[in-house]
């Protein structure tokens, strides 16, 4: 008997060997381990988990199929997990997670392409993430002049329920665009959040207006007792295992560091790039419209259903319009400007920057975010707000 053949018979063919950093190591090591006993040589199979064991002695996973081996030599097992008494749901999340490590183990990074999302990063954003939650993934990229570049990657749980956060309590990982808003040691946690916490903005201004309630989405460790987690086993968090959440650290700017938090990565096209520079050209017109002191023009750039942090749309063009029948000559600089595409919102961009207003009676300097939509062909802004 094969055990595990219905797992990874699939997946067999073209597996990668290559051991990159981080986890991917001991999920290679697991994958030799399952080709192993796919081939019938067990002993060879349980030096590769005794291996893995050694290193994470409370990688439950590994622990299974250390287990399934051991029963197989004294045959008594006809399939994963099928240990006597052992409990349904726990075996189903362990087959879950093995189904994706395997995924992960035969799949090679997409480093020739840049994520859809990570339109333009600011000078002061080094890095940033995105999370394929359909892939139990969350990957790193690095800011080359403006453009993303591939870094790493490391295997993550999500919530129990899957996405589309709704609620608070519904056990669901929100979809978008968030950023890192602190960082929480280990000694001010407790040891489910593992060797530390970072709380993310969630929710957003598009979760607000959208009526997203909840709080406390966090990237976070894994307990003291346990290397990893199932893929759907959170309560809306994404986690790392602690030596991972360690090694993404540094990569993290309090702030600054742009979370996209997508079902499905998708990849830069062509026409993201006309769409990209048509938008740029907009927001530069925006820019002008606004310190030629052209009220009407300015205001054709929001669309009818916008809001701010507490005005909609009637409210705003009634303040502009006052405020700058006050103004003999405006200037407005923009710079570290950002651009992020909203996952399930493929018209839908938030624009980040530093404003610099100076005015004949008024000076400030804002970091701005803006949420801008295409429709009818047309850029409008449908948010703005402080950053």
């Amino acid at each position: 008997m094969h055990i595990l053949t219905f797992t990874i018979g699939f997946l067999l063919f073209g597996l990668a060997y290559a051991a990159p950093e981080d986890s991917r190591t001991t999920e290679v090591k697991l994958a030799k381990s399952l080709i192993d006993i796919h081939n019938d040589r067990l002993d060879v199979a349980m030096n590769e988990v005794n291996s893995v064991l050694r290193e994470n002695p409370n990688y439950k996973l590994a622990q299974l199929v250390k287990g399934d081996l051991l029963m197989a030599k004294a045959g008594a097992i006809s399939s994963f997990g099928s240990a006597p008494h052992a409990p349904g749901d726990k075996i189903q999340d362990l087959r879950d997670e093995a189904r994706v490590r395997l995924l992960r183990a035969q799949s090679q990074p997409q480093t020739q392409y840049a994520p859809r999302y990570l339109w333009k990063l600011s000078d002061e954003q080094k890095y940033a993430l995105v999370v394929d939650t359909s892939r139990s993934t969350l990957y790193v990229y690095e800011n080359v002049r403006g453009e993303p570049r591939y870094v790493t990657d490391f295997y993550v749980t999500i919530g129990k329920l899957g996405t589309e956060k709704l609620t608070s309590g519904d056990q669901r990982t929100p979809i978008g665009v968030y950023f890192i808003r602190t960082s929480l040691p280990k000694k001010q946690l407790s040891d489910i959040y593992g060797s530390g916490a970072f709380p993310l903005s969630y929710p957003n201004e598009w979760d607000k207006r959208n009526g997203r309630s909840g709080s406390g989405i966090w990237l976070h460790g894994t307990p003291s007792d346990t290397y990893s987690r199932p893929p759907r086993a959170s309560n809306g968090c994404v986690v790392l295992n602690n030596n991972d959440l360690t090694r993404l650290a540094p990569y993290l700017q309090i702030g600054i560091t742009p979370v996209i938090i997508t079902n499905r990565m998708a990849w830069d096209s062509k026409q993201d790039d006309a769409d990209r520079a048509e938008l740029m050209h907009e927001i530069e017109h925006w820019r002008r419209d606004w310190a030629s002191l052209n009220t009407d023009a300015y205001l054709k750039h929001y669309a009818h259903n916008f809001s701010s942090e507490d005005e909609n749309y009637a409210a705003w063009a009634r303040q502009k319009k006052t405020v700058n029948a006050g103004k003999s000559w405006i200037k407005v600089g923009i710079s570290e400007l950002s651009l992020f595409t909203y996952p399930d919102q493929p018209d839908m961009v938030v624009v980040d920057f530093v404003q610099d207003y100076k005015s004949n009676n008024l000076s400030n300097h804002m970091k701005k975010r803006q949420y801008w939509v295409k429709k009818d062909n047309r850029w409008q802004i449908i948010y703005e707000g402080s950053a």
